[in-house]
């Protein structure tokens, strides 16, 4: 009974529009007041706690660290990298747009940042190339995901901090997915560029070695960047937290001193809407996770893990109950919050089929990350709407074969493991 009039709660408060964090807090307090479970002190306490992590510094250092590379001219010079590589091959701009999400992403580990940096510059390039505005749109909010996935991804951080998980290893266990997605994503454009006849008066631009050489010169402060906080972090020189504050000093020294385009103006504004996203997913993180202490006080994880075992104890099986479970919520919910709420209730259930608890982590990460892309919350497609002015279901239509690329590399990273933990075996990385 308990849990009913929680799990109401929650959907009920949600429905009306209630903030997610509200929501729970509020939820957890019909509960107590209709059926004391537990006490008032014990919510409190479970609040702070889930916050007392020095590594949760992390996430709003990496967003600041995307937000002044975008300002600071640093993210355009690597898409003018990208693009004087890639060439005349047909959806060279589109191949472009997933290759620098994939780089900036490397810096940000946010997807909304990395959407809103790219696609403010590639959209606009690629509508003059020909490109179809909707096709534009629904490629870059697709492919903005790989910021979630690419190191330093901030939901790997939230997995590794809640579940007790190491942050390298996650981080490293990402390259391999990242590699396989960007790689689909890409030939996906190809093909379908090639069919629609995108970018077909780009093929007089052949490549020129030596403007090559010119655009990656120019961007090499910018992809120095990542190679320094992922070399540093995997070196062991810096922690994942110390490698954020790294990469904030390094993006203001390049865009304030060499590429002199980031303003005292414009760092005040990356400041001020940082901390504000900062302020508001903190306030979502609390409650979250006074909400996992309560469904562990209420045994929930059990319960679950019953009810999945009564249908079957087959791995895959209950690998694709949880996979079909985590895109719903994706759905619904932000990546975050789902991760903070589930991942310890489905922690214990892939542990108890065999499961490695970094493989579940990367494939828990990229099956959350779904929802960014899917109706009807869907933020990646809200961002490239914000920037287009296409209505957001039209930009999904269009980014469906994306779409189905990102659950062909779920399922790809569910049945082969070793996508995710080959490099960690060949490094020796504990996992």
């Amino acid at each position: 009974m308990a849990l009913l009039i929680l799990f109401l709660s929650i959907a009920f408060f949600l429905i009306t529009g209630v903030p997610i964090g509200v929501a729970l807090a509020v939820a957890m307090i019909v509960l107590i007041i209709y059926e004391p479970v537990t006490s008032f002190e014990f919510i409190a306490q479970s609040l702070y706690s889930e916050l007392d992590n020095f590594i949760f510094i992390a996430i709003p250092f990496f967003m600041i660290a995307g937000s002044i590379m975008e300002k600071g001219g640093l993210s355009k010079r690597l898409v003018n990298a990208a693009n004087s590589i890639i060439g005349n091959v047909h959806g060279s701009l589109g191949m472009v747009a997933i290759l620098t999400s994939a780089l900036f992403g490397a810096v940000s580990g946010s997807a909304i940042a990395t959407v809103a940096a790219i696609g403010s510059i590639m959209i606009p390039e690629m509508t003059k190339e020909g490109y179809d505005l909707k096709y534009s749109a629904g490629l870059i909010a697709v492919s903005g995901s790989l910021g979630m996935i690419v190191p330093p991804s901030i939901p790997l951080v939230v997995f590794g901090v809640i579940n007790n998980i190491s942050i390298n290893a996650l981080f490293m266990s990402g390259i391999g997915p990242a590699i396989v997605l960007t790689t689909l994503l890409m030939t996906v454009n190809y093909f379908y560029s090639k069919k629609r006849g995108y970018g077909d008066n780009t093929n007089d631009k052949k490549i020129n070695l030596r403007n090559i050489v010119k655009n990656v010169w120019d961007a090499k402060w910018a992809l120095f960047m990542p190679i320094i906080i992922l070399g540093g972090i995997y070196s062991g020189v810096f922690t994942a937290t110390e490698a954020s504050v790294v990469a904030c000093t390094y993006g203001i020294i390049v865009g304030f001193f060499i590429y002199k385009e980031l303003t005292f103006k414009s760092l005040w504004e990356v400041y001020k809407s940082t901390t504000s996203f900062s302020g508001a997913m903190m306030f979502t993180f609390a409650p979250a996770g006074a909400l996992g202490a309560m469904f562990s006080y209420l045994n929930v994880p059990n319960t679950i893990k019953e009810g999945m075992f009564n249908i079957t104890s087959n791995q895959i099986g209950i690998l694709l109950m949880i996979f079909v479970i985590l895109v719903i919520a994706g759905m619904f919910m932000e990546t975050s919050p789902i991760i903070i709420i589930l991942s310890p209730l489905l922690m214990t259930i892939a542990l108890e089929i065999g499961v490695n608890p970094v493989h579940f982590g990367i494939f828990m990460v990229i099956s959350v990350v779904l929802g960014i892309v899917t109706p009807p919350v869907a933020l990646n497609l809200f961002v490239a709407q914000t920037l287009t002015g296409i209505n957001m279901m039209k930009i999904a239509r269009v980014a469906t074969p994306f779409i189905i690329v990102f659950f062909i590399t779920a399922l790809l990273v569910m049945f082969f493991p070793d996508i995710s933990l080959l490099l960690l075996r060949i490094l020796n990385i504990p996992h």
